[in-house]
């Protein structure tokens, strides 16, 4: 009887990789994460937040699209920061999959930002222990997990997530060049670092710190600065090959590769010179600074970040530094016993005294230029690391109480963000894709020149216009004028489409649905009058956008009223045509040339609190039907205007009250003697006499 050949082993050899990555102990926490990270997109909702209807549509859209020569601030400054990371968004959003099935698919992306925390405190972990290994990994996982800025962001169209992950994915090869040193290592964490710095520039401040890691190696001093030195020339030069496409065409337009940033060193025409810091999340005085870890516990918006977020992390990581130094001291100086509590000395606990000290850098430097976590994301990541690396070191000795300690580590946090936490607006998902905007056929067909007019730009529809079509944002986040290099921008783009032009503005009305009329007319034509045009309310249509939600912005008096939930969900976009007024581009009444000389002298008596300054000017109608010379400080979020003969200022964030600052007659004859500042809380004041 013949005997049966065993089967061959090539085929099955094949699959081996698959076979040891599914036995491999990370797979199954690297599900664990994608299932986490869909779950939480799913039970947020849709994402449809104030920057995805501002610039992210409309970044990604310009990435593609030359917008150049159509568009001028047509998100605001925003427009013109490097668009390349929403890219994506844009071509998912306008591919015809649902929103659901895109947001699922920016979870899975983002869920790698757990894989990263895994395998960071991986690395961090004692290499001869593998049980440590592993559970350090999973507790990191959660309490990278438990940041509510991160959760707020699972599924969405921020690009905070996805170019965090490069920053991480480059400090896992830094951390990896410590069990085995090698200048690729390096190399590959520079080109990660560099390219997350150009697609997002907050990123540049974890990879300018991330540069003390290499000098923690276990070489000499010559390889140790060597390697940063490499390090440091390779994130430069990744930064400038991702930067350069679009680099290039800021240069040519403006004068300033990273328009509208640093122009206080390019100096271009088109945008303040002046710093350019927004001011709202850094702390007012040292001691504010020194306490913002502990600060943080409490669930108060706009503390670091725009709604409440309470993180124990910082003030915990804190607490371990200074139990570190503590045990370091005494096991120093004749306690020897605490010298087995923190193995500090061997080389695998470099890793993590070498992210410590990056982590503490970029804190500093963080706070002192930012405040906003929304921009310290993959800083907090490390943060988690950080504190699971060094409890389970400090507490090596003792195994059951360190399972504890950790245990109330995890169950706190996740108390405070479950407690303490505000989310996104939950929009529910629609079977449809993500802006499902319904454009009249005459506005889809026929090219024009818009004037958006608000403070939220709506640049989202801009994908949906007619191709051709220009978009200016007049009153966003830069306020724009009709003289100099912006009039002249806008001047010849009037000249290109005339009469082709349009106004777009929001209207928030509960009839919205069913009346064509548009908002606040006599704000609009005061917007428009600059440029010699007003609007011809004759001739408007109108734009509807369900899932788009209205948002409740308040401007001297002109408020939204209180919907029914089913008319919140839809934004309504009324566009009207514009045709001149017979006034003439750029004639400036008498009223502004007052209302200017008083606001000038104003900033030149508190140049620190009205930032930029010699900003446009703007007509507004008051509360009371008087007109009012307004001008907004973006740096600071205050305002100053003139109404009724009368200056004025208020801070825009906060319950501030309106301060009056005398009459125009007084600035331009002997102007008041006043105060200004910043106080404890942060808000930034200017008052007639006395600072209390």
């Amino acid at each position: 009887m013949e005997q049966a050949s065993p089967l061959p082993r090539a085929p099955l050899a094949r699959f081996a990789p698959i076979q040891r990555l599914l036995a491999a102990p990370r797979f199954p926490i690297y599900l664990c994460c994608t299932l986490l990270a869909i779950l939480t997109s799913w039970y947020l909702g849709k994402e449809m937040q104030w920057d995805t209807l501002d610039y992210h549509l409309y970044a990604g859209f310009s990435a593609i699209h030359d917008r150049f020569s159509l568009d001028y601030f047509g998100a605001g400054v925003q427009s013109y920061f490097n668009p390349y990371a929403y890219a994506p968004f844009y071509l998912l959003a306008t591919s015809g999959l649902t929103a659901f099935e895109v947001a699922t698919i920016f979870a899975v992306i983002h869920s790698a930002i757990l894989w990263l925390g895994y395998e960071l405190a991986v690395a961090v972990a004692p290499w001869s222990e593998p049980r440590t290994r592993v559970a350090m990994g999973v507790c990191a996982v959660v309490l990278v997990f438990l940041n509510p800025v991160l959760i707020d962001q699972f599924g969405s169209s921020y690009a905070d997530i996805t170019t965090a992950e490069l920053v991480l994915a480059g400090c896992l090869f830094l951390c990896r060049a410590f069990r085995a040193p090698g200048a690729w290592r390096i190399v590959s964490s520079g080109a990660l670092l560099g390219a997350a710095s150009a697609l997002k520039l907050s990123n540049g401040l974890a990879a300018a710190s991330l540069m003390i890691v290499p000098l923690f190696l276990a070489e000499g001093w010559r390889r140790r600065v060597g390697y940063a030195a490499l390090l440091g020339s390779c994130i430069g030069a990744s930064f400038v090959l991702v930067s350069a496409p679009w680099s290039i065409q800021l240069m040519r337009h403006f004068g300033n590769p990273l328009f509208p940033m640093l122009n206080n060193v390019f100096h271009s025409q088109y945008y303040t010179t002046g710093p350019n810091t927004d001011s709202l999340f850094i702390p007012a005085t040292v001691s504010a600074a020194l306490s913002r870890p502990f600060a943080m516990i409490a669930p108060v918006r706009r503390l670091h970040y725009e709604q409440p977020a309470p993180d124990l992390r910082y003030a915990i990581l804190l607490v371990l530094g200074a139990l570190v130094l503590m045990s370091w001291l005494m096991s120093r100086f004749g306690r020897k016993w605490f010298k087995a509590t923190l193995a500090l000395p061997g080389p695998d606990a470099r890793p993590l005294l070498a992210l410590s000290c990056a982590f503490l850098i970029n804190w500093v430097v963080w706070l002192s230029v930012s405040g906003n976590s929304r921009y310290f994301l993959p800083t907090a990541c490390l943060a988690a690391v950080l504190v699971v690396g060094t409890l389970f070191r400090l507490l090596a000795r003792w195994p059951r109480a360190r399972t504890c300690v950790v245990v109330v580590v995890l169950v706190a946090q996740f108390h405070a963000v479950a407690s303490g936490a505000v989310f996104r607006a939950a929009l529910p998902w629609n079977k449809g894709p993500w802006f499902d905007v319904s454009m009249p056929a005459e506005l889809a067909s026929k090219p024009a020149l818009y004037f958006s007019r608000g403070i939220q730009a709506n640049a989202f529809v801009v994908p949906f216009l007619a191709p051709g079509s220009g978009f200016i944002n007049l009153d966003g986040g830069w306020i724009l004028g009709p003289d100099g290099a912006n009039g002249a921008r806008i001047r010849a783009l009037i000249e290109r489409f005339s009469p082709r032009m349009r106004v777009l503005v929001a209207d928030p009305a509960v009839h919205a649905d069913r009346d064509v009329s548009i908002p606040h007319r006599v704000d609009v034509d005061d917007g428009l009058e600059p440029f010699g045009l007003r609007v011809d309310e004759g001739h408007c249509a109108t734009i509807v956008a369900p899932y788009a939600p209205k948002v409740e912005v308040v401007t001297f008096g002109h408020t939204i009223p209180p919907l029914p939930v089913s008319q919140w969900y839809t934004r309504y976009l009324i566009a009207c045509q514009v045709v001149p007024d017979g006034a003439g581009f750029g004639v400036v009444p008498p009223s502004e040339r007052a209302a200017n000389l008083a606001l000038d002298r104003l900033e030149d008596e508190c140049p620190a609190v009205l930032e930029p300054r010699r900003s446009e000017t703007f007509l507004l109608n008051g509360p009371d039907n008087k007109g009012m010379w307004v001008r907004r400080y973006g740096n600071t979020h205050v305002s100053a205007w003139v109404s009724a003969g009368q200056v004025r200022f208020q801070a825009m964030v906060g319950r501030d009250s309106i301060h009056d600052l005398g009459s125009v007659d007084e600035w331009e004859n002997a102007p008041p003697q006043i105060v200004c500042g910043r106080q404890p809380d942060g808000l930034f004041f200017v008052r007639v006499g006395s600072a209390r």
